[in-house]
Order: structure tokens, then sequence, then C-alpha cells
């Protein structure tokens, strides 16, 4: 039996961070929700209201031997605009801010190295990611679960979604599924 490793990263709207993450070898389950706020069990219009301090977020179950965590960390900088505080795109407000929420002193301290030393490989502008303690993680509600696979053709998929996995496809072929 494969012992799965856990991350979990805040990059704006989590559909988009769902459909890149779910793409690559050593991904085994990718799960929508929040973390990082101050009450129990929010709902999705509390978040969206920043009531609740939550971030919306992707917990990432990966397979460490096939795909590592700094590899993951490669991927999120790339994927989404780590200068931009509470916001990726026209998605404003602080459950889009961009967190990286560690499991061990073993991830925190790659993050710091990856946010110091791979990060401004892509961006010119200071990183505002912040890196924090993982805390109690809330599932999204099922219908925002999968969202673009179930749902291609809605509007935000083919606009913003889209051309983001397009683009992270030619970027990282190699690691594809």
């Amino acid at each position: 039996m494969i012992e799965l490793s856990k991350a979990t990263f805040g990059a704006g709207c989590y559909w988009c961070v769902e459909a890149v993450f779910q793409n690559l070898k050593g991904v085994e389950k990718v799960i929508s929700g929040f973390m990082g706020g101050h009450i129990k069990n929010p709902a999705y219009k509390e978040v969206c209201q920043e009531t609740t301090g939550h971030a919306e977020v992707c917990q990432i179950d990966f397979d460490s031997s096939v795909i590592s965590y700094e590899e993951l960390l490669e991927v999120l900088w790339t994927t989404h605009n780590p200068t931009t505080l509470n916001q990726q795109g026209a998605d404003k407000g602080t459950q889009y801010r961009s967190a990286i929420y560690y499991y061990s002193e073993v991830q925190r301290d790659a993050a710091e190295k990856s946010k110091l030393e791979v990060a401004p490989k892509y961006w010119d502008d200071p990183i505002v990611t912040e890196i924090t303690p993982a805390s109690e993680f809330y599932e999204a509600p099922s219908y925002h679960v999968d969202y673009f696979n179930k749902n291609p053709t809605q509007g935000y998929c083919r606009v913003v979604i889209n051309p983001k996995v397009s683009k992270f496809k030619k970027q990282f072929a190699d690691k594809l599924k």
C-alpha cells in the first residue's frame, strides 16, 4: 500500500487549482475546500463574504515517490500569480489569497526555500504568498468538486480555467498523467 503525502495550496479560485493539479502523475486526489479561517464548518457564501477568514484551497494527496513536494511547489508558482494580494485575475477577496499550508517543518522549510529561490525565477514583483501551518480543512460543497471536468463549457471554465490548464499542460508535459 502506498503511503500518500498531503499538500494544501490556495491560489485563487479552487476550480483552477483543482483542474491543474489533478493532471499530475503521482497526484492521487485533489479536493477543493477551505482552510485558514476562524470558524468551524464555513458555508461557501460566508467564505465569499469574507467573514470567516478562510481561503479557497485544494488539498492534494500525492505519492512522493512519483512527484515531490518541491515539484508541486514549482507548479503552484507557475500556475497562479503569487504577487497579487487577495486576488487572482478578476477574482478579488481574501478567500483568493495565495497560500501554502504546511503539515510539517520539512514542508515549511521547502516552501520557504521555494518562495525565495524558485518563485522569483517566474515573477519580478515581490511574492505575497503566505506560508502557515495547516489547520482544519473543510470540503467545498459537492457542486464545486471536480467543477472544470463536469462543466467544461461553462463561461468561467472556457475563459479562465481552460487557457490556464492548456498553458500548464505545455509547460509540464513530462509530468502529466
